[in-house]
């Protein structure tokens, strides 16, 4: 990918000149889409990024969200991240990261070093990483090649976090033709700090001096952004190997440790991980940030293979590497601590107040404006061809076996598709009786050149903005990736949502004035039936006699077509309450009701030792009842159903469908048809994935 015509000629008119070489490469990365958003940042102001808990929200490697006290809680009784203090002590940062092209090419590289990269990006932050979740998109699952790349990025993601001990909480994945030609890999990284920890992307004073710290510098990754700007071509798993980065889990985990050293003795002014375009990037936007600049010595670079010239110095995305800025005085002391963890370190150069420099052998090969590198690329304004939902066109009763799930929503239907995926993230939390508290986003779609194409994109960035303002979820940072075209067509427009919340012990108990202990105070209440309650289904307005839509639905993945179904008049009012009634004693499983429908939700329910007979549908529609995926209902297993009715009284409707039995059999009357599986057949066919894939 080279400089467009009219970019160069921008270029040209603020140099006065043309560019060297090395400028124009920076250029090329720099304002690639996937590092200046062209396409999209004009749609992403939809998005509400402020809250009172926001300290750090989107343009920064990491969003950073302070963690509230919740109302009644004793300050003391939350620990900070070093165990002591309270809960004003204690920040959250939120990252996310798309590896898409890079895991087409080489999987398992592709994928570890998504993973690697969004850890650094929460070390800039100063923050430590403490949890991982990925969402991964492949091709259909039986075709071959779908099962090589899911083998690959699996086992990636796997190597590289559990080398440098972050576990992997959790996580989806969805099998889909659309995906054939280029699956997505988004991962995404909480973090834990300290006010007293937090650094930002923000060059701080000129005379500071910019050190680089971490793996020598090879000729990995060259061409790394502009290569994830560009669909991918049908010879991309070997023509485009050069730009897919290779990772050192151990030497991440010693980066991990050396950059807690270097908090611990307040030797980091600002801090920028390197990634898309390398030391070129990391380095001028950090002092673009501070709107200064700098004057960097190339040949002070340590790298690992000889002959390498300016540009690749400047553009390698060799992994592992993190870019300080550090005072005078205390370069010494940095480069003692990265020597104790075998970690090479430079003193690269210093920030000015003028512009962004950078010799090698002698001569200055790059002199522009910070700025211009960083901010300068223009918007593109692309025209837009807005997506219409299907008509009904239903089949009959049978139900084909399919082993897709997303991204059947955002197909349907863009707009409302998004909207329900945001709601079905705050559904989760209150599932486990936590209110959202914030989100970050991973916005996947294809060529944006292409109007149909960005008239999908666009709605899905409306929908998740609409949702999210409706929930009061500030969305504090994300990622972008498009261009996810390939010869097999664009992908679907997919986003991936990851939203954090915050679970306050026994607030619907003070509320009903009872002094009524929580069962689960850690955890959350079970996902699984216990055989201690009656079975609830909270917010089905199906079941209330509404008019079912199976857009978007597994039932039609094996074909017709339906409008997406309504989502609740007052979505925040019923995850409100849910995460209310999930905390309670009497409440003893609790899980959302989604991808699959309520017949899905209780068959991932049952046990062997506790299974459930109930009655729902209709003799006319039982499809209908069973399989709908209207997002914001939930099963709940309770001991007090009146008191769950009066909890969600005037927000949701509320059924009873049933009760727990000790058959471990999911036992249904669906219309005039009963319908009897064991959890243990249950199990067997939930355990495909597993199973195909040994």
């Amino acid at each position: 990918m080279s400089l467009s015509e009219a970019d160069r000629e921008r270029i040209v008119a603020e140099l006065g000149r043309e560019p060297t070489p090395a400028e124009a490469a920076l250029f090329e990365n720099l304002w690639s889409e996937h590092c200046a958003y062209r396409s999209s940042r004009p749609l992403l102001s939809a998005f509400d990024s402020e809250s009172e808990d926001v300290v750090v929200g989107p343009g920064d490697d990491a969003a950073v969200v302070a963690v509230p006290t919740p109302e009644g809680t004793d300050a003391g009784e939350i620990g900070g991240a070093d165990g002591t203090g309270d809960a004003d002590d204690l920040y959250i940062t939120l990252g996310i990261e798309s590896h898409n092209h890079p895991s087409y090419v080489d999987p398992y590289d592709g994928a570890a070093t998504g993973v690697g990269g969004i850890v650094r990006d929460t070390l800039s932050m100063g923050a430590y990483p403490i949890a991982l979740t990925d969402s991964l998109y492949f091709g259909a699952f039986d075709a071959e090649h779908s099962r090589y790349l899911f083998d690959g990025v699996v086992e990636g993601i796997a190597d590289y976090g559990n080398a440098i001990g972050v576990p992997t909480v959790g996580g989806s994945v969805a099998f889909h033709p659309d995906y054939e030609g280029n699956p997505l890999v988004n991962v995404a990284c909480v973090g834990l700090l300290t006010p007293d920890r937090l650094v930002t992307a923000e060059a701080q004073r000129a005379g500071n001096k910019l050190v680089l710290v971490g793996n020598a510098t090879g000729r990995d990754g060259l061409g790394g952004a502009s290569f994830a700007s560009e669909d991918l071509a049908e010879d991309a798993e070997t023509e485009d190997r050069p730009a897919v980065q290779i990772g050192d889990p151990y030497t991440e985990k010693l980066l991990i440790e050396a950059n807690e050293a270097l908090l611990d003795e307040d030797l980091v002014r600002a801090a920028r991980d390197l990634g898309a375009a390398g030391l070129g990037g990391a380095s001028s936007e950090l002092v673009a940030k501070g709107g200064l600049g700098a004057d960097i010595d190339l040949e002070a670079v340590h790298r690992r293979e000889p002959g390498m010239n300016a540009m690749e110095i400047l553009l390698a995305e060799s992994q592992e590497r993190m870019c300080y800025e550090v005072r005078p005085e205390d370069t010494d002391r940095v480069q003692e601590i990265a020597e104790r963890f075998d970690l090479g370190c430079s003193v690269i150069g210093e920030i000015t107040a003028g512009d962004y420099t950078c010799s090698f052998d002698g001569e200055t090969v790059v002199d522009v404006p910070a700025t211009s590198l960083a901010d300068g690329a223009p918007m593109n304004d692309l025209p837009v061809e807005s997506p219409t939902q299907p008509e009904r066109d239903l089949p009959d009763a049978a139900v084909g076996q399919s082993f897709e799930r997303e991204p059947r929503w955002t197909s349907a239907a863009p707009y409302e598709g998004a909207r329900a995926i945001a709601l079905e993230n705050a559904t989760n939390l209150a599932a486990m009786g936590a209110t959202p508290l914030a989100a970050v986003d991973c916005l996947n779609g294809g060529n944006p050149e292409k109007p149909d194409v960005y008239g999908g994109f666009a709605a899905i960035v409306d929908g998740l903005a609409a949702m999210c303002s409706d929930l009061s979820v500030p969305v504090v940072g994300g990622n972008v990736s498009l261009y996810n075209d390939s010869a097999a067509g664009p992908i679907p427009p997919t986003p991936t949502l990851a939203m954090v919340g915050m679970r306050s012990q026994n607030d619907t108990d003070r509320e009903r004035g009872t002094d009524e202990e929580s069962t689960h105070p850690d955890a959350g209440p079970s996902t699984a039936l216990t055989g201690e309650g009656t079975l609830l289904v909270v917010g089905d307005r199906v079941l209330d006699g509404e008019p079912a839509g199976l857009g978007g639905s597994a039932y039609l993945a094996a074909g017709g077509a339906d409008r997406f179904p309504s989502l609740p008049a007052n979505p925040a009012a019923l995850v409100d309450r849910l995460a209310a009634v999930a905390g309670r004693a009497t409440t003893t499983a609790v899980h959302d009701a989604s991808h699959g429908g309520v017949a899905v939700t209780l068959a991932e329910m049952v046990t062997p030792a506790v299974g459930a007979t109930v009655g729902i549908g209709s003799q006319t529609s039982p499809a209908e009842h069973l399989f709908h995926e209207q997002p914001g209902r939930a099963v709940i297993e309770t001991r007090d159903p009146e008191g769950i009715r009066e909890a969600f009284a005037g927000v949701a409707p509320v059924h009873e469908i049933g009760s727990t039995t000790d058959t471990g059999r999911l036992e249904a009357n669906v219309g005039d048809t009963d319908l009897s599986m064991a959890a243990e057949t249950i199990a067997e066919h939930r355990a495909v994935l597993d199973r195909e894939m040994d």
